[in-house]
């Protein structure tokens, strides 16, 4: 039975990326996406609904794209560490976004985790319709996967660790047995365990009382 679960939202956090602003790059509307993001993230929107803003936005963009957004996705310091150390500890290390399937699922596969949801972009005849595929990954979505992942591992909430940087992991965050904020937004700072401001998750480990790994070569980044 896994000894404990390690839960972190993605982006500007397992990656230093925002997902959607790197779409928006080839859509021209980066700035207009961006400005929104902010917001949601400092807790001034609704998710939700400053998510559908934002891919509204998008509509009509060739699902190429996506391919090339892969490729200029930088993954944080310290998360292969990260990843290892939990593992050699019994641990289990999951992720779950407000961004999107489409560019999660092969970066956590790379990167070994166990378990990742995020949302999907609708898309027809080869184009992204600005619509979200389903429900969408908001506060009670995060914090539902980290107490569903906790449950099918026989973990009890005490043994949990949420880490995220906005408003939206805040309801993650409490369910949590430790909240990590890092490099966190002002209504994070308020409300987390313990904050990280040096962008090296590998910090998290002494938190959990293990030490950093040495990686194999072969280890992805």
């Amino acid at each position: 039975m896994p000894a404990f679960l390690v839960v972190l939202d993605v982006d500007s956090t397992l990656i230093e990326n925002e997902v959607i602003e790197l779409i928006a790059d080839a859509a021209g509307t980066r700035e207009e996406v961006a400005a929104v993001t902010a917001r949601a993230m400092n807790g001034e929107l609704d998710f939700a609904a400053s998510l559908r803003e934002r891919v509204a936005t998008l509509a009509g963009l060739d699902a190429a794209v996506l391919a090339d957004v892969r490729e200029r996705v930088t993954v944080t310091r310290g998360v292969p560490e990260l990843v290892a150390g939990v593992h050699a500890a019994g641990g289990r290390v999951a992720v779950v976004s407000g961004g999107f399937h489409e560019i999660l699922d092969p970066l956590a596969e790379r990167l070994g985790l166990d378990a990742w949801r995020a949302n999907r972009l609708e898309v027809a005849d080869g184009r992204l319709t600005g619509r979200v595929d389903g429900p969408i990954v908001d506060a009670k979505a995060k914090a539902d996967a980290l107490r569903a992942w906790a449950a099918d591992a026989g973990i009890p909430s005490l043994g949990t660790i949420a880490i995220g940087d906005g408003a939206n992991d805040l309801v993650m965050m409490a369910e949590a047995g430790l909240s990590v904020g890092f490099d966190a937004k002002a209504p994070v700072r308020q409300r987390a365990d313990v904050l990280l401001d040096e962008r090296d998750l590998s910090l998290v480990l002494p938190l959990l009382g293990l030490g950093r790994p040495a990686l194999p070569s072969s280890f992805p980044v």
